[in-house]
Order: C-alpha cells, then structure tokens, then sequence
C-alpha cells in the first residue's frame, strides 16, 4: 500500500503542532514556577541572529497552514502575526490544526505533481507537489518546531525528545 499525500502530511503536522502546544504549556508553566516574566521566553533566541520562539511558532504554523492550501489548490489563509503571550501563541496552533483537520484527503491526494510556486524575498522557488511537501513543508515545520523546543530548553525548561514525540502508539 502506497502512503498518500493526504496521510504523509496532516497528521504528522497536526501531531506536531499538538505537541508544541503541550511544550509551550510547559514553557508557561515553568516561567510561572520560576517567576521569570514570559515575555522573556517568548522573546528568547538561541542565537542573537535567529527568530525568537514566538516567531518560529508563527513560521512553523503559517509553513503548514500554506502547503495544505497550496496542495489543494487554494489560497492560504493569513494571520496577522502578533501573538505576544503563550495563550496567543497556543490559540494560534489551534486554530491552524483546525485549518488542517478541515482538509478531506481528496483535497491533498494527487497534488504530488501539482505546480506550487512560493514567493520569498529572495525570488520565486518552484516545486512541484511531493517535492513541495517533501522537501520544503516538512523539513521546516520540523526545523522551527524543535528551535521552540530548544529555546525552551536552552532556558531551563525540562523539555526533551518524549515532550517532541508526544504519545506514541
């Protein structure tokens, strides 16, 4: 049995996301023990030129949020990007794995040679589907989903693969 397009891609996001929510819930909870404002973790960087945690939330929410329209064949949808508190940050993830559990697999399913153009600041990258979801959705949901994780960490919060992976089974 051959894997979809559809199945290689929602659910391992929407599991991602879900877990993220569940680290930065630990996030918050830990600034709350530690009486540290939380602002100083949403803001946190791992290096001074990298994205805070806040905005590799937003990147990692708007990368999948696009790919499931772009495969589909729709326009994705915007958000404004200013999200300043865990609940912020937490509630954004939730409405973008409601915008992926809207999606029917029929909808994503054969877009592997669909032609996807992405307009960056840098010119236009061309892909076509399966290269699009493979080479470029996937990898970065992953890469700004752990630099949460490891500003979290970096920071003192006792996050580890397990908090990364969710439940398993």
């Amino acid at each position: 049995m051959s894997l979809s397009m559809y199945q290689a891609f929602i659910p391992g996001a929407v599991r991602a996301l879900e877990n993220c929510i569940d680290a930065l819930n630990k996030v918050a909870a830990h600034a709350e023990a530690k009486k540290i404002e939380p602002s100083v973790f949403i803001n946190a960087r791992l290096a001074p030129d990298m994205f805070p945690l806040s905005r590799q939330i937003q990147i990692a929410s708007d990368t999948v949020k696009g790919g499931a329209a772009r495969l589909a064949g729709e326009e994705p949808p915007k958000y404004e990007d200013n999200e300043t508190t865990f609940p912020e940050l937490i509630g954004r993830l939730r409405m973008t794995i409601d915008y992926l559990k809207s999606f029917k697999a029929a909808q994503i399913d054969g877009s592997e040679e669909r032609p996807i153009v992405i307009k960056m600041r840098s010119g236009e990258l061309n892909f076509n589907g399966q290269n699009y979801l493979l080479g470029f959705v996937l990898p970065n949901l992953y890469f700004h989903v752990t630099a949460a994780y490891a500003i979290g960490r970096h920071n003192g919060v006792e996050l580890g693969k397990k908090d990364f992976l969710g439940k398993m089974g």
